[in-house]
């Protein structure tokens, strides 16, 4: 398992603030449980055993950073990350999933990241298996190695060799070539039937070992067939066992679940009663957060130290809404602040690859030079945040709906334009947008 940079709070901080404007105590808390895995580890093993992960609720309107602060947070620590929304799963007895198909999906992403990691460290052996097989293809019963040493008067040898060297200048790439592709065994997908998330793969790897892997013939180019050889090099390279022991136990130790929409399963009891499906769910959800062991198809896996991160707006309801139980579990609840104009104007150019430098980038392909002052900078900023007034306030997101508008006709002419240099100021912003945000009814629909 490929271990994580230790980096400190102030570090990780430091790291989100590229990506993510303000939202100081969100970033703070999230540094601070991301630190305290690390020192965990560093524990004697009876005492790393008894400590368990500070969850943490972040209560804030939807497009104010909370699911992108657990995704930067998950990437910098490396580890598994998924997100998924509390109001998709079900009381177990219903139909639809149940809520331990979350870490069934946390454990197949990290056997996934845990492959990639193998494949990059054997490319450069599973690359001379390519060359050796496109040589066996290219000249038949060529089956001397690259260590052998050619006879001098050995023409086929010599014919090989100068094979080898084209290869690696690249001078076939085009040339047709036959190769051998394997084809995966069918699978039975069950649909609707509650708990069966993994019949589909068993079922898929039962009948691949009961009738192997079918192969193919393709003619494709020697380009083409380099990278499908490359994959299958870098299977027989791969230790699949080892994979699946690596990913579980990073699963294990960093894992994190980001649950957003918690508060839609927060509902209070009302007249008629508690809402059955609603607490059923947060009951269901008490074990794994608590810490228990879930069957997957790649193995066991313990929850006791993965991260859940949960988030909602909580306008209906609040956290103390949740059972008791499930509140005591997430001790950690930070407030993100709405974002107004200020905030825009920093989310449209401050982070690393923001918003305006998005778009330019994309007109860039078309030749274009998409120039925006600051004081359009400025208007785009106060036009979004006054719609996120008058409508429903969406947070950072409007900013994408007023930038397709304001661009519309830009992006749509850009191909047969002539105009190579293009300056977007605070009138043009103005002539684009005005009559739309003043037309409240219009902007409900359009922005």
């Amino acid at each position: 398992m490929t271990a994580s940079r230790d980096l400190t709070p102030k570090e990780t901080v430091a790291e989100l603030d590229r990506y993510i404007v303000g939202q100081e105590k969100a970033k703070r808390a999230v540094a601070i449980a991301l630190r305290n895995r690390t020192r965990r580890l560093k524990l004697p093993p009876e005492m790393a055993e008894e400590v368990a992960p500070k969850n943490i609720i972040m209560i804030g309107p939807t497009g104010v950073g909370k699911t992108e602060i657990a995704r930067r947070l998950a990437r910098l620590a490396n580890s598994p990350f998924i997100k998924v929304e509390a109001s998709k799963y079900t009381e177990v007895g219903y139909v639809g999933r149940d809520v331990e198909s979350m870490v069934r999906d946390l454990a197949d992403q990290a056997v996934e990241i845990e492959r990639g990691e193998q494949a990059e460290a054997v490319r450069q052996r599973a690359r001379a298996g390519v060359e050796e097989r496109l040589l066996q293809i290219l000249l038949p019963g060529s089956g001397a190695g690259p260590a052998e040493e050619p006879g001098a008067d050995d023409p086929f040898l010599r014919s090989r060799e100068k094979l080898r060297q084209q290869l690696r200048e690249g001078l076939l790439e085009d040339r047709p070539i036959e190769i051998e592709v394997r084809q995966e065994a069918p699978g039975l997908r069950l649909f609707g039937v509650p708990g069966m998330e993994e019949m589909d793969a068993g079922l898929r790897e039962s009948l691949q070992g009961l009738f192997g892997s079918r192969t193919r013939r393709r003619r494709v180019s020697v380009r083409e067939a380099r990278d499908l050889l490359q994959r299958e090099e870098e299977e027989k390279l791969i230790d699949l066992d080892e994979v699946k022991r690596l990913a579980l136990q990073r699963v294990a130790e960093s894992g994190i679940i980001f649950i957003d929409e918690i508060d839609k399963i927060a509902g209070r009891e009302s007249a008629h009663g508690p809402d059955v499906s609603r607490q059923g769910v947060q009951r269901d959800l008490l074990p794994l957060v608590e810490g228990t062991t879930v069957s997957t198809k790649h193995g066991l896996v313990r929850t006791d130290h993965i991260l859940f991160i949960a988030s909602g707006a909580f306008h209906v309801s609040k956290p103390s809404d949740l059972i008791p139980e499930l509140q005591g579990r997430f001790p950690i609840r930070v407030e993100l602040q709405p974002l107004g104009a200020g905030e825009f104007v920093r989310i449209l150019t401050e982070p690393r690859n923001a918003l305006v430098s998005q778009y330019r980038a994309l007109l860039l392909t078309e030749g274009i030079e998409l120039v925006f002052t600051d004081d359009a900078v400025q208007a785009i900023a106060e036009l979004a945040a006054e719609v996120n007034e008058r409508t429903e306030n969406i947070g950072a997101r409007r900013l994408h709906t007023v930038m397709e508008k304001l661009l519309d006709v830009l992006s749509f002419d850009a191909p047969d334009m002539m105009e190579r240099r293009v300056v977007i100021d605070a009138a043009y912003v103005r002539r684009m947008l005005a009559e739309i945000v003043k037309d409240h009814d219009l902007s409900r629909y359009i922005l």
